[in-house]
């Protein structure tokens, strides 16, 4: 019951996660049960029956708060099932002793990706109402998809940057169309792992814990979207993701460190994990500041556009006069 619960809690932490910024429910979900001894085609198959449930329940509040473009929906989503199915099927055909590295180091990439993108870089908008072509969607959904189910997440961390980086859709956008298009990638992913592995390892109890706290999450993440400083929570997040799997690969028959090892490998992630952190919540801040004085200047440029054409006008009106006179 206590495992329940716990799982619980990650599942509607990982969906306000996800929902606030495109991504990381399979990467913390799946980082998570990796830790509870789980193997990782059945972690993967666990989170991706989970996720039927909350990609649902968080499309629907995301288009309920307009946060959806319905044509990346589908120019995206339905390559990215194709990914998914494939991926799903080649890591239920890997062994145990291969899966579990490879997968961590899968998860460790996409937590380091995580990490540093929403540490250092911004939300670019410069191509802002351009549309997204299909040439484009198409592929980037192929290799999401595939890397979603191999990793037991992915979908996001590699969509989501990718399309903020077109930057033709907004960033709200953005995230509310890659994750209700998430929904039909879960599906996929689904079949995959039950015609590779059937029923075998797969915790029904377990992705219902999971389901049941995205759920209560979903609604929640459509709206904290509009209101989260993204740089902080993604930074907060890769650096867990990237912790774990770390660990996961230090006790691993790959590397078999030794404790000091460990000890000092930890020291060093918690000391850049809070670094990256503070660095996030100055540069937040600084914005923050910015953006008033930014709209000030704006406003007041307008002021005196306005001033300016007045004058003209009056000008304009004086001269015909005396011209006519």
């Amino acid at each position: 019951m206590r495992t329940l619960i716990l799982l619980a809690l990650a599942g509607l932490g990982a969906q306000l996660v996800d929902g606030s910024l495109g991504m990381a429910y399979g990467v913390t979900s799946t980082t998570l049960l990796l830790a509870f001894g789980t193997n990782p085609a059945a972690a993967s198959a666990t989170v991706h029956l989970a996720e039927i449930g909350t990609t649902l329940a968080s499309g629907v509040a995301h288009w309920r708060f307009g946060n959806v473009d319905w044509r990346v929906v589908a120019k995206i989503g339905l390559p990215g099932a194709v990914g998914a199915f494939a991926g799903a099927t080649v890591l239920s055909n890997l062994s145990t002793e291969l899966a579990e590295p490879a997968m961590a180091l899968i998860l460790l990439g996409l937590g380091a990706y995580v990490l540093t993108r929403f540490t250092f870089l911004g939300l670019p908008t410069g191509n802002l109402g351009k549309p997204l072509r299909k040439r484009f969607l198409s592929p980037l959904g192929v290799v999401a998809g595939f890397l979603d189910a191999t990793g037991g997440g992915g979908w996001g961390p590699v969509g989501t940057p990718a399309i903020l980086a077109s930057g033709r859709l907004e960033p709200r956008k953005v995230i509310g169309s890659v994750d209700t298009s998430e929904f039909l990638v879960a599906v996929a992913a689904s079949l995959g792992f039950l015609f590779g592995l059937g029923s075998e390892g797969v915790d029904l109890a377990w992705a219902g814990a999971l389901l049941v706290g995205g759920l209560i999450a979903a609604p929640i993440a459509a709206w904290l979207v509009r209101h989260v400083p993204p740089r902080l929570l993604g930074s907060a997040v890769g650096g867990i993701i990237v912790l774990t799997n770390v660990r996961t690969l230090l006790k691993s028959d790959w590397l078999q460190a030794t404790d000091a090892t460990q000890w000092t490998v930890y020291a060093l992630i918690y000391a850049l994990w809070a670094a990256a952190v503070a660095h996030s919540f100055r540069e937040h801040r600084k914005q923050s500041r910015i953006a008033p004085e930014t709209a000030d200047d704006a406003e007041e440029s307008t002021d005196l556009a306005g001033e300016g054409a007045e004058t003209a006008a009056v000008g304009a009106r004086t001269g015909g006069g005396s011209g006519n006179a």
